[in-house]
Order: structure tokens, then sequence, then C-alpha cells
């Protein structure tokens, strides 16, 4: 039960969950930005439970999700699955879920006192749990592609969304503080959902460009935070500096 290789396919398949599950965090983090403070927390904490048991859900009905990747209608000469449809779908909300959101941002930014009207517990588990089963199917893939034995599936699962639950915190909370990283992550959902919707016209996108291109925009987000603290700090070390010349001066006046 716990040879190297089952032990080796369970360690990667964990590091592959984790890796598959950037972009859900990253989405969780913006829906529960549209909640009042003190429900953001537990609308984190509720939507990646509810991702890990939509994933194990969908594990535990392999057959459904192969069912789900023949042919269902055809349209121009272009035949489109149930998972087609269920990416199309995805990716378009994504779409205008980033769109809004930048737009509003825009709006709170340029409008002094203006104050966005806070969304509802419930509508945010709605939209949580919608992306949570679309972003569930590449996870589940590659379990079932990976591993052979389902409990090895399973707990890779569960590991790594117990993973995500500790690391999502400070990633949510360092979104929120910083409205510049905030609007990295909606370009990041925005490039998720145009990923999802040229995935389900048939075009995919390896994941790994995308996470490359997410990872590089945040480094350079990383450096630009970097100077502008070094500045600031160096503005007001220059400030606390000339304070007492300017006494003095007014002293032997």
């Amino acid at each position: 039960m716990f040879d190297l290789d089952t032990l080796l396919s369970l360690l990667t398949l964990t590091g592959l969950e984790i890796v598959l599950g950037i972009d859900n965090i990253v989405v969780i983090a913006i829906i529960a930005a549209t909640l009042p403070v003190q429900q953001r927390d537990k609308a984190r904490v509720i939507g990646l439970a509810l991702a890990m048991i939509t994933r194990l859900l969908l594990l535990f009905t392999i057959a459904w999700i192969a069912g789900l990747t023949a042919p269902w209608i055809e349209v121009a000469g272009t035949t489109f699955s149930g998972r087609d449809i269920l990416m199309l779908g995805g990716g378009l909300f994504l779409i205008v879920k980033a769109v809004r959101e930048m737009h509003d941002a825009v709006e709170e930014a340029s409008t002094p006192g203006h104050q966005r009207r806070a969304g509802t517990f419930a509508g945010a588990l709605a939209q949580i749990v919608m992306l949570d089963i679309v972003f569930s199917f590449d996870s589940v893939i590659t379990a079932v592609g990976m591993a052979r034995e389902i409990w090895v599936m399973a707990t890779a699962i569960v590991i790594a969304v117990g993973i995500m639950l500790v690391a999502s915190r400070p990633i949510v909370r360092f979104i929120h503080l910083h409205p510049s990283v905030k609007m990295l992550a909606l370009a990041f959902v925005l490039l998720i959902g145009l990923a999802l919707v040229a995935d389900g016209m048939g075009f995919h996108i390896p994941k790994g460009y995308l996470y490359f291109a997410m990872l590089f925009s945040v480094f350079v987000e990383g450096l630009n935070i970097t100077l502008a603290r070094r500045r600031h700090r160096a503005e007001r070390h220059h400030t606390d500096l000339a304070a007492p010349r300017d006494g003095q001066a007014s002293l032997s006046r």
C-alpha cells in the first residue's frame, strides 16, 4: 500500500493538484472581495472546502466524466461535448466577471467617496460552486491519468486542498491590501477565462504557458512594490533628518 512507487505518485500528484488549484484560489479571492470584510474568510474556507468536495465527487463518478467528453451537439461543422460546453460557459463567466470588476475598480478610484455595493454571501457561494465544477475537470482528469489507485487520487486532492487552504489566507489578504495586485489578479482571471473559452472551442493552451505568464507578472509587480516601499522609506528618512535642522534654524533666529 505504501511502496515507493505509490508514495512518489502521491507526492507528484499532490504537487500537480496544488499547481492546478492556483487559478481556483485567485478566482475565490476575487469573488470574496465583493463581500463585506467579515464574510471574506468564511467564503474562502467554504469555497475551498466545496472545491475539495466537488473534486472528490467527480473522482468517484469518473464514468460520468468520460461520457462528458463524447460529442453532444454540432454547430457549423464543429462538434461540442459536455465538457466543451462547461468550459465555454465558465470561461465566458470569468471574462464578464473580470471586466465588471475592473470597471468597478476604475469607477471607485475615479470617484472620491464612492463605495460599491457589497454582494450577497449566497450569491458568492453560487459563483464559487459553479467555477469549482469547471476547474475540477482538469484536476480530476490529471489525477486519473497519473495514478491507478483511487485512494491515492483522493488523498492527493485532500492534501492539496489542505495546503491551499493554509496558503490562501496570506494570498487573499495580500491581494486585498494592494490595489495594483488586485488589478493583476483580475487580469489573471481574464486570462484564465480566455483560456477556458479557447479550450471549449478546441484550441488547448498548455497551462504551463499561463502559469509562466502569471509568475513573471507577479515577479515584476513584486519588484514594483519593493521599489515603492524603499522610495517611501527613503523619503520618510529624509524628512526625519530635515526636521531637526528646521527646528534649530528657527531657534537661532
